[in-house]
């Protein structure tokens, strides 16, 4: 039913539920797996003073960390995987990756937040299910 399944991936908590419940799915259906890693970068709301070449290679190196270890944790449960780091919104970049490999299926992982955490802050999860053309599992915790 999925042939490839678009993991979502940053590090949290969240990330980790989702590329676990992403990981049974493409080992179950025999899919093929492309892991994303997407950095919000903090440099563009960084001061001036503050934006230096060191702090940019720090980002880069910590969020290619981040998609190595998602890879490596799903070839040691026998899963071929691709996998990419990119930059920006995450909407964006899980929407144009989805469409640039015809994914099935993307998996994403899910925090739960007061009602005045949804008040304050901007969600895009909306707007996600708008522009995507495929299934979506949203990994969700057992906290309520």
């Amino acid at each position: 039913m999925f042939r490839k399944v678009l993991l979502c991936y940053d590090g949290t908590a969240e990330g980790r539920r989702a590329l676990r419940q992403g990981a049974d799915v493409v080992i179950t259906m025999r899919s093929e797996a492309y892991l994303l890693a997407v950095c919000q970068t903090y440099i563009s709301s960084a001061i001036p003073e503050g934006v230096n070449p060191e702090f940019a290679r720090c980002e880069d190196e910590r969020s290619q960390a981040l998609l190595d270890e998602g890879v490596r944790w799903l070839k040691e449960r026998g899963v071929t995987a691709q996998g990419s780091l990119e930059y920006g919104s995450p909407v964006d970049r899980i929407a144009e990756a989805a469409e640039r490999i015809g994914a099935d299926l993307i998996v994403v992982g899910h925090k739960h937040r007061t009602r005045l955490a949804r008040w304050w802050s901007e969600s895009d999860e909306e707007s996600l299910l708008e522009r995507i053309r495929c299934s979506i599992l949203v990994a969700v915790s057992d906290e309520a």
